[in-house]
């Protein structure tokens, strides 16, 4: 009797089970949702300053409209088109002192490894596969330079602060100068931000996926709600 017929159609039947298995995974991958993006000042939620400005303020884990969240924008290239996506933690931690109006002092810690996007196998692959968050779980903010927040108002509204200081993700340090937003809200102050970034100089490589790559360009959303603690 000859066996082949059968043996061929049973080869056929695992490829076909496996592929049934292996696209709904690349598919999520390559083509999932936009994200979990980190935006930013929620301003209709603001109110008029019930406390100064000095003080030792520290990251607050409280939800609402303009809750503490951090992430990554990253640029998906398609063969057909570009698009963005997005993953966000709200693991945030770290303080900032201000001294006579002057912001003199403060760090921004990420938990990398809590990072969550609309895909849990885009989760995984971006914690373990590009950020490698195993060997770097944690991604730094740290101010370097001294400025000036007198000009932020006490009614609730939104103000300009330009801040360096050094950048760090998966182990490496740049120095970088953004523009935030940050306002005043109630006995809170809200900082929040998109840092551009390009993935390679902090050594962030991409594994070539099937129909996907990573452009090299990309931002670090940020939204802290700090709290006064002294």
């Amino acid at each position: 009797m000859k066996r082949t017929p059968i043996i061929v159609t049973g080869i056929i039947a695992i490829v076909v089970l496996a592929s049934i298995a292996i696209v709904p995974m690349v598919i999520s991958l390559i083509r999932g949702g936009a994200g979990i993006k980190t935006e930013g000042i929620n301003e209709s939620s603001l109110q008029a300053a019930s406390t100064d400005i000095d003080g030792t303020w520290s990251v607050s884990g409280a939800s609402g409209p303009n809750q503490t969240s951090a992430g990554f924008t990253f640029f998906e290239v398609l063969p057909a088109e570009r698009k963005s996506t997005s993953g966000s933690t709200r693991e945030v931690s770290g303080s900032v002192t201000v001294e006579s109006g002057t912001l003199s002092a403060g760090e921004i810690v990420v938990d990398m490894d809590t990072l969550t996007t609309d895909s849990d196998v885009r989760d995984n692959n971006v914690r373990r596969k590009i950020l490698h968050t195993d060997q770097y779980p944690v991604a730094t903010f740290v101010v370097t330079e001294p400025v000036d927040v007198t000009h932020v108002p006490d009614d609730g509204t939104v103000a300009p602060v330009e801040l360096t200081g050094d950048l760090t993700i998966h182990g490496v340090t740049n120095t970088v100068t953004q523009e935030f937003a940050v306002a005043r809200t109630g006995d809170n102050v809200v900082v929040a931000g998109d840092i551009p970034i390009a993935r390679t100089d902090y050594g962030v490589e991409t594994p070539e996926f099937v129909a996907a790559k990573i452009a090299d360009e990309g931002e670090i959303n940020i939204r802290v709600n700090l709290e006064k603690s002294e």
